[in-house]
């Protein structure tokens, strides 16, 4: 007797970025990622204590529903967070219950939208843009981040947290990740320099907020009415009831 054979079903996903980032020949170059629908294996996942100690257990899920060949370490953080919530609605629907103001509301997350790119300002398969910081003047490159790197500046912190308990690096960490050369150089020993004893506190939210306005993401916002009747853009919180709808 043979062996009984299941097929199972897939989706492609669209991703903020459009492929643009990535080079050419890489399989995301597209602009699409195909993802299965979770089945009960991606539930054990969920619960998996280990991976849930070692807060790695949303990245074994999307590696486990991820069919395109790619390391998630190569997904922009905006492409990512496109495919987490696409995991969710594969995996539960596409209702998410939400509480604002004391009051349930449900998001129908097959309406969130990609973010609108302005693909003049994006070279074909290059990861780098030219800024000038607005109140120093000094001209610097810089990259959107990806799952890998996001990675290594957790990394860094944690260890540097380890040394001194007492350390908060969260942000200039992530500006020496974030920053590709400055004025040229892109030795990671200027950078660092630059990060640690020139970078201005304005400059650095000025960058912040440009990245944040040119990064491809998802936009999870959504609309609520309040007390007035009045339609109000909320953010959408990521609660535990996200992978979790029936707790």
């Amino acid at each position: 007797m043979s062996e009984t054979k299941f097929k199972f079903p897939t989706e492609e996903v669209d991703l903020p970025s459009k492929g643009l980032l990535y080079p050419e020949g890489h399989p995301l170059k597209s602009g699409k990622i195909e993802m299965k629908y979770m089945t009960a294996r991606e539930e054990d996942i969920l619960t998996n204590q280990n991976f849930i100690s070692r807060g790695v257990v949303l990245d074994k899920l999307l590696e486990a529903l991820i069919v395109t060949k790619v390391s998630l370490k190569d997904l922009l953080i905006g492409d990512k967070n496109a495919v987490l919530i696409s995991s969710r609605i594969l995996g539960y629907g596409k209702d998410y219950k939400i509480s604002y103001n004391g009051t349930d509301h449900i998001v129908d997350l097959t309406e969130l939208k990609n973010k609108k790119l302005d693909e003049k300002l994006f070279a074909e398969g290059i990861n780098n843009f030219e800024y000038i910081l607005p109140h120093s003047k000094t001209k610097i490159t810089f990259r959107l981040l990806t799952d890998g790197i996001d990675k290594q500046i957790e990394e860094e912190i944690k260890g540097a947290k380890k040394i001194n308990k007492n350390a908060s690096p969260e942000y200039s960490t992530r500006m020496k990740y974030l920053i590709t050369s400055v004025e040229g150089d892109s030795s990671g020993k200027t950078i660092r320099d630059f990060v640690d004893n020139y970078l201005l506190a304005r400059d650095a939210k000025a960058l912040r907020d440009h990245v944040i306005k040119l990064q491809p993401d998802i936009e999870l916002k959504t609309e609520i009415e309040n007390d007035f009747g009045e339609l109000e853009e909320i953010d959408i919180p990521i609660s535990l009831n996200f992978f979790f709808p029936d707790s």
